[in-house]
């Protein structure tokens, strides 16, 4: 499947169940709510989906799910992050013999390395697989960026398109495009610049409240492409709050709990990780519950699809 690495795609969560298993029936709940609302493109085992505490065999099974049930030409990307570029290989290979469309590749892990070090790491996981890659770019989180120079010693690599921006510096953007133009294509990784990323131009959405929301995120994004900002905006204000529980360390916690509420997702999360109790528990459900009580009839926006 050719990937044009544009549109909304979803940082998936994975549901477990109480007993500490991948909660099958969960997951085709949650994935098929998000492709009924539009949403083009799946990233499965990325930092929503709990990547750090899945096992391999399990990335493999959420893998062969989602392919299962997506019934429309919808890609599903595997996030690889492994702290040896034996180990990135072994699951790039892994994800492409069992299916994958494409493979999002984040900096090695643990070892803080540097910027040579990256881009060969990044170069000798994308040489022994076909499928197509996005750079997750978050130095935010694990403190590797990917410079624009790093990123222009991989232009020379075709099999590298994409970059998931969650650098949190809105001008990293505007540096791109001004210096590569479409050679890669830049997707928003962080929900509370989604708006501003996407009104300065780029090409998707990496979303984690789409999880729990998507028709709302799915919307914002066709509004501001079709140039209706005013619209995209006024939704966009309704779900800030509720976007905000993205930044936070407790992400996995905070939106495996928003599913919850909307009804496509449950809050068990794997150890060490722990479920939401006492007065963090009753605030962020607050704010949850306050937006749902005040959600939009997206059907007053005229919202047409792309």
């Amino acid at each position: 499947m050719k990937i044009d690495w544009q549109g909304v795609y979803s940082a998936l969560v994975t549901p477990f169940t109480d007993n500490d298993t991948i909660d099958v029936e969960m997951l085709k709940i949650n994935v098929a709510a998000q492709l009924d609302a539009g949403i083009d493109g799946i990233i499965i085992g990325g930092s929503l989906g709990e990547a750090s505490t899945l096992l391999n065999n399990e990335k493999i099974e959420l893998l062969k799910i989602c392919k299962e049930v997506i019934n429309r030409p919808v890609p599903v990307i595997m996030n690889i992050a492994e702290q040896s570029t034996k180990c990135a290989i072994e699951s790039a290979i892994a994800a492409e013999n069992n299916g994958a469309d494409g493979l999002m590749l984040m900096p090695p892990m643990r070892y803080y390395a540097d910027g040579k070090e990256t881009v060969i790491f990044f170069k000798e996981v994308a040489k022994t697989t076909s499928l197509p890659i996005i750079i997750y770019n978050n130095p935010y989180d694990y403190k590797i960026e990917v410079t624009l120079s790093m990123f222009e010693d991989l232009t020379e690599v075709a099999s590298i398109q994409a970059v998931k921006e969650s650098t949190r510096v809105l001008t990293n953007l505007t540096r791109m495009k001004n210096l590569f133009h479409d050679r890669f294509k830049i997707l928003c990784g962080v929900d509370t610049l989604a708006l501003e990323e996407l009104a300065l131009g780029a090409d998707g959405w990496i979303g984690g409240l789409v999880n729990a929301f998507p028709k709302e995120t799915v919307a914002i994004y066709r509004l501001i492409k079709a140039g209706d900002y005013v619209k995209a905006l006024e939704i966009y204000r309704w779900f800030f709050p509720l976007l905000e529980l993205d930044i936070h360390s407790k992400l996995v916690q905070y939106i495996k709990l928003a599913a919850r509420q909307t009804g496509i997702g449950s809050e068990y999360v794997r150890p060490p990780r722990l479920t939401l109790v006492g007065e963090e528990r009753i605030s962020v459900l607050t704010t949850i519950e306050n937006a749902i009580a005040t959600r939009p009839i997206l059907n007053n926006y005229q919202i047409s699809k792309l």
